[in-house]
Protein backbone atom coordinates (compact mmCIF):
# COMPACT_ATOMS: atom_id res chain seq x y z
CA UNK A 1 0.00 0.00 0.00
CA UNK A 2 1.36 3.42 -0.94
CA UNK A 3 1.24 6.05 1.79
CA UNK A 4 2.31 9.68 2.17
CA UNK A 5 4.08 10.29 5.47
CA UNK A 6 2.71 13.27 7.41
CA UNK A 7 5.45 13.00 10.05
CA UNK A 8 8.93 11.50 10.23
CA UNK A 9 8.84 7.81 11.16
CA UNK A 10 12.21 6.42 12.22
CA UNK A 11 13.43 3.76 9.84
CA UNK A 12 10.43 4.08 7.50
CA UNK A 13 10.23 7.53 5.96
CA UNK A 14 10.37 11.28 6.28
CA UNK A 15 7.53 13.81 6.18
CA UNK A 16 6.19 14.32 2.65
CA UNK A 17 7.73 11.10 1.33
CA UNK A 18 5.64 8.59 -0.66
CA UNK A 19 6.49 4.95 0.10
CA UNK A 20 5.10 1.47 -0.35
CA UNK A 21 4.51 -0.23 3.03
CA UNK A 22 2.66 -3.41 4.08
CA UNK A 23 -1.15 -2.97 4.22
CA UNK A 24 -1.46 -4.07 7.86
CA UNK A 25 1.33 -1.73 9.02
CA UNK A 26 -0.25 1.16 7.09
CA UNK A 27 -3.81 0.63 8.36
CA UNK A 28 -3.09 -0.48 11.93
CA UNK A 29 -0.24 1.86 12.80
CA UNK A 30 0.58 4.66 10.35
CA UNK A 31 -2.92 5.80 9.36
CA UNK A 32 -4.45 5.05 12.78
CA UNK A 33 -1.82 7.22 14.53
CA UNK A 34 -2.01 9.92 11.82
CA UNK A 35 1.63 9.38 10.84
CA UNK A 36 0.63 8.84 7.20
CA UNK A 37 -2.28 9.09 4.79
CA UNK A 38 -3.14 6.82 1.89
CA UNK A 39 -1.56 7.93 -1.38
CA UNK A 40 -4.73 8.63 -3.36
CA UNK A 41 -4.78 10.89 -6.41
CA UNK A 42 -6.23 13.77 -4.37
CA UNK A 43 -3.67 13.39 -1.58
CA UNK A 44 -0.81 13.24 -4.10
CA UNK A 45 -2.07 16.41 -5.79
CA UNK A 46 -2.32 18.14 -2.40
CA UNK A 47 1.26 17.06 -1.59
CA UNK A 48 2.45 18.46 -4.92
CA UNK A 49 0.76 21.81 -4.17
CA UNK A 50 2.36 21.91 -0.71
CA UNK A 51 5.77 21.23 -2.26
CA UNK A 52 5.27 24.03 -4.80
CA UNK A 53 4.24 26.45 -2.05
CA UNK A 54 7.25 25.47 0.07
CA UNK A 55 9.56 25.94 -2.94
CA UNK A 56 8.09 29.38 -3.66
CA UNK A 57 8.53 30.36 -0.01
CA UNK A 58 12.13 29.15 -0.05
CA UNK A 59 12.84 31.16 -3.21
CA UNK A 60 11.34 34.25 -1.54
CA UNK A 61 13.66 33.76 1.47
CA UNK A 62 16.67 33.55 -0.87
CA UNK A 63 15.58 36.71 -2.71
CA UNK A 64 15.14 38.56 0.60
CA UNK A 65 18.61 37.44 1.73
CA UNK A 66 20.16 38.66 -1.55
CA UNK A 67 18.41 42.00 -1.15
CA UNK A 68 19.73 42.32 2.42
CA UNK A 69 23.23 41.40 1.19
CA UNK A 70 23.13 44.27 -1.32
CA UNK A 71 21.85 46.61 1.38
CA UNK A 72 24.64 45.60 3.80
CA UNK A 73 27.31 46.11 1.12
CA UNK A 74 26.43 49.82 0.88
CA UNK A 75 26.52 50.68 4.58
CA UNK A 76 29.07 51.05 7.34
CA UNK A 77 28.45 50.44 11.05
CA UNK A 78 30.32 52.56 13.57
CA UNK A 79 31.01 51.01 16.98
CA UNK A 80 32.84 52.80 19.78
CA UNK A 81 35.13 51.03 22.22
CA UNK A 82 37.08 52.07 25.28
CA UNK A 83 40.79 52.49 24.66
CA UNK A 84 43.83 53.09 26.80
CA UNK A 85 47.14 54.79 26.10
CA UNK A 86 48.39 54.45 22.56
CA UNK A 87 44.99 53.50 21.18
CA UNK A 88 45.04 49.98 22.68
CA UNK A 89 41.51 48.60 23.11
CA UNK A 90 40.17 47.23 26.38
CA UNK A 91 38.42 43.95 25.56
CA UNK A 92 36.83 43.53 22.17
CA UNK A 93 33.79 44.41 20.08
CA UNK A 94 31.35 41.48 19.99
CA UNK A 95 28.81 40.47 17.39
CA UNK A 96 26.06 41.54 19.84
CA UNK A 97 27.42 45.09 19.89
CA UNK A 98 27.60 45.13 16.08
CA UNK A 99 23.99 43.87 15.80
CA UNK A 100 22.79 46.57 18.24
CA UNK A 101 24.70 49.30 16.37
CA UNK A 102 23.29 48.07 13.04
CA UNK A 103 19.75 48.28 14.46
CA UNK A 104 20.32 51.73 15.98
CA UNK A 105 22.14 53.34 13.03
CA UNK A 106 20.47 51.75 9.99
CA UNK A 107 17.28 50.14 11.39
CA UNK A 108 18.32 46.70 10.11
CA UNK A 109 17.62 43.83 12.49
CA UNK A 110 20.17 41.04 12.13
CA UNK A 111 20.70 38.09 14.45
CA UNK A 112 24.13 38.15 16.12
CA UNK A 113 24.51 34.39 15.56
CA UNK A 114 24.60 34.94 11.80
CA UNK A 115 27.85 36.90 12.10
CA UNK A 116 31.05 34.92 11.72
CA UNK A 117 33.08 36.66 14.42
CA UNK A 118 34.41 33.99 16.80
CA UNK A 119 36.84 36.18 18.79
CA UNK A 120 35.41 39.67 18.31
CA UNK A 121 37.25 42.72 16.98
CA UNK A 122 40.40 43.60 18.95
CA UNK A 123 41.68 46.62 16.99
CA UNK A 124 40.50 50.08 16.04
CA UNK A 125 39.77 50.83 12.40
CA UNK A 126 37.82 49.09 9.67
CA UNK A 127 36.94 45.39 9.74
CA UNK A 128 34.89 43.33 7.31
CA UNK A 129 32.63 40.92 9.20
CA UNK A 130 31.23 37.98 7.19
CA UNK A 131 27.50 37.34 7.69
CA UNK A 132 25.65 34.13 6.78
CA UNK A 133 22.25 35.43 5.67
CA UNK A 134 21.02 32.10 4.28
CA UNK A 135 22.39 28.66 3.44
CA UNK A 136 23.25 29.95 -0.02
CA UNK A 137 23.78 33.69 0.60
CA UNK A 138 26.67 35.25 2.47
CA UNK A 139 27.25 38.98 2.90
CA UNK A 140 29.69 41.33 4.58
CA UNK A 141 29.24 44.13 7.09
CA UNK A 142 31.88 46.88 7.16
CA UNK A 143 32.49 47.79 10.81
CA UNK A 144 34.39 50.93 11.83
CA UNK A 145 35.69 50.70 15.40
CA UNK A 146 36.42 54.11 16.94
CA UNK A 147 37.63 55.40 20.32
CA UNK A 148 34.96 56.22 22.85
Amino acid sequence: MKVIFTQDVKGKGKKGEVKDVPVGYANNYLIKNKLAVEATAGNLKQLEQQNKAAEAERQQEIDDAKQLKAQLADIEVEVSAKTGEGGKMFGSVSSKQIAEALKAQHDIKLDKRKMDLPNGIHALGYTNVPVKLDKEVEGTIRVHTVEQ
